[in-house]
Parts: structure tokens; sequence; C-alpha cells
């Protein structure tokens, strides 16, 4: 039977949702007895050297002839045709979101990606995606047809309900994910701003090492707004010190101008928090309206309205979090995402045997009062 070469470029444990998401593959298929490693790829992509692309060809190459070789979108989307081509037979690509429709990206680095990705994603076997937003826009952005298309929404950990600060002078609010464009951290800090009457304070956990101009200008914004006692950046944490976060907030609060999915939307409702978020993927979506206000991505305005609304209601804000709590229990497990991405690599039935019993004898258990690994 063949195995799966998982591909992803830079530090797999980088604090990020879509690395978040390869690892968690990578642990589900272990434990399920599937065949699969990581092989690490040069950390330039999406905009790799000449140097890196070689060295990425050397490493594809070194693998089986018979292995699958999944790559992860941050890479395979940056792949020029020529090298697709090479492993076409062998190729799925995994694609959290489109790159060229990442904030920030001049107009001539756009239209570079979404042309070397719309050239790279005609040579691959099958693609995932991780939702069925970023299906659609590859289908009407990209002309991949429906059917070459599997979905694989991320998975969700059960938890326990957070606890809440238990402050009666000050509410908390959480947004989770690293310092860059397209977060909106500057849409929310012009919100919070408007609202600075309110008792609130805010934790922003997200690293700030990707985009390091980004992260400098949230802070000095912070500070002009006067709001550098009330916003404490966490930086990127590790998985404990986010669950702790998680437990303290009164609310969360996701100001995303786009997302192929949003995973902390998920996990938020997982632990029962009321939220209030951008329309602005999948994941917003995914919320139930009786848990979360839901404003335009970009607007400032409706979001600090929220916000306050949302401050100012104690009796909404437990309406909002017993209905997250609610939902909790129909999330998505990982164990489900992983069967499904191991089904479209590992496709022939000799396989597709092997990848149902090992999920099949994975054992099951209620675990929605537990705390999270």
């Amino acid at each position: 039977m063949s195995g799966i070469v998982f591909a992803i470029p830079g530090d797999i444990d980088a604090p990020t949702g879509g690395y978040g998401y390869d690892r968690r593959l990578l642990r589900e298929w272990r434990e399920a007895g599937i065949e699969a490693r990581h092989l690490a790829l040069p950390g330039s992509f999406p905009f790799p050297t000449d140097a890196d692309l070689a060295t990425t060809e050397q490493l594809l190459a070194a693998t089986a002839p018979d292995d699958v070789l999944l790559v992860d979108g941050l890479a395979y989307g940056a792949f020029p045709e020529a090298l697709a081509a090479r492993f076409a037979g062998r190729l799925v690509a995994l694609v959290h979101h489109p790159l060229a429709l990442e904030t920030g990206l001049s107009p001539v680095a756009a239209d570079a990606l979404r042309q070397s990705e719309r050239l790279a994603l005609v040579r691959a076997r099958r693609i995932v995606a991780s939702s069925p937003t970023t299906q659609a826009t590859l289908e009407a952005e990209f002309g991949i047809p429906a059917g070459e298309i599997a979905v694989a929404v991320p998975g969700c950990d059960p938890a326990s309900r957070a606890s809440g600060s238990g402050s009666d002078v000050s509410l908390r609010l959480l947004a989770v994910g690293s310092l860059i464009p397209r977060k909106g951290y500057d849409i929310l800090i012009e919100a919070l701003t408007a609202i600075a009457d309110r008792p609130w304070t805010l934790t922003i956990a997200g690293s700030p090492d990707h985009a390091p101009a980004t992260a400098a200008e949230l802070r000095d914004g912070i500070a002009r707004a006067g709001l550098a006692e009330r916003i404490w950046l966490a930086g990127g944490v590790g998985a404990d010190r986010l669950a702790q976060l998680y437990d303290e907030a009164d609310l969360f609060v996701m100001s995303s101008l786009y997302e192929g999915y949003g995973m902390v939307l998920t996990e938020a409702l997982a632990r029962g928090l009321p939220i209030v978020t951008t329309l602005s993927g999948a994941g917003a979506e995914t919320v139930p309206a009786a848990a979360a206000l839901k404003v335009p991505p970009g607007d400032a305005a409706a979001l600090a309205k929220a916000l306050a609304r949302l401050i100012d209601a104690p009796a909404e804000r437990r309406q909002r979090a017993d209905a997250a709590w609610a939902a909790a229990g129909d999330l998505p497990r990982w164990s489900e995402t992983a069967r499904i991405v191991a089904d479209v690599c590992l496709c022939d039935r000799a396989s597709a045997r092997k990848v149902a019993r090992g999920f099949r004898e994975k054992p099951m258990q209620d675990q929605r009062t537990r705390e999270p690994d």
C-alpha cells in the first residue's frame, strides 16, 4: 500500500490555524495506523527562491514512487507549472484558502500567485479544500470542476465550558490569530476606540513573526488610541496557555477580512463563548446566529456597535453563550477530517479498507467536559 507524504513548508509547530490543521492530520493518521510522514519544505513559500524550488524538487523526487504527495497549499499554490507537472500523477493539493486572497499583497504579487496556483491545481490528481467556501472559490475563480474537490472542514476537540473572568468590573474579550493584515486587528482597535467608555479589556493571542511591520503598526495604533493598558498582545501561545485564555474569556471576537474557514470560531463555540465575528468565510457561516452577532468585514462602526451591544447586555451574552454551548456538541471531530483526507489520498480499494478499519477501530469517547489536549 502506498503511504502519504505530507509536504509542508516552514515550521510545522508554528501556532497558526493552517499548521494546526496539518499537525492534527498527522496525529490522527498515526493513531489510526495510517502510513504517513511529514516532509519539511523550505520556509520561504509562498515566495520561494530558485534555490528553494530546486531543494523542493529534490525532496519530492527522493520519496518512494508509489507514495502520495499531499502538499499544503502554502507551498502548492506557488509551485511552478513544471514542478507540478513532474509529479502530477502523485499530487494531492490541500488548499486552506487561495494564496492570492491574502490581504496586503500588491496587485502584481496577487496576480502571479493566482496564475501559479491555477496552473499547479490543474496538475493535481485531487484537491482537498478545508471549507465549502474555499471549494466554491476554486470552482468559480480557478475553474476547478466540483468533482475534483473534496471538502474536509477542520475538526474541533471537545472541551470544558469557559468559566469567564468572574469580573464584575470589566468584560474580558479574546481574539486569536497571527498579527497579519488579513486578521483586521486595525479595524478591531478602531472599533474598541469608539467604545472606550465601556468596561472591557482585550487579549490578542497571535504571533507577530509573520508580518513584523503589521505587528509594529498594531502596537503603535494601540498606543495612539490610549489603550495600551487595556489591550494585551500575548504573542504566539502554546496549547495550554491558549486553553486558559479561552477559559478566562467572557466574549470572543474575530475581526478578519477573509478566512478560508476560521478555526478559532469553532474553538470559541466549543467553550460556550458568545461571539462577535465578521462575515469573512465559512467559519462565520458555521456559527449559529443564536450564538453570534455577525457584521460585514472591514466595518469598524458595525463591529463597535455589536461589541457595545453585548457588553451592555449581560442577559443577551448569557443567551448567546448557552446557544454556543448547545451547538458545540454538533461540531465535526478531527477523526472525520483526517478520514476524509486519507480517503482522497489513498483511493484504491485496499488502501480505502485500511483507512476505514483504522478509524473504525479508534476508540470513541464522549469528552465534552474534559480539558483540551
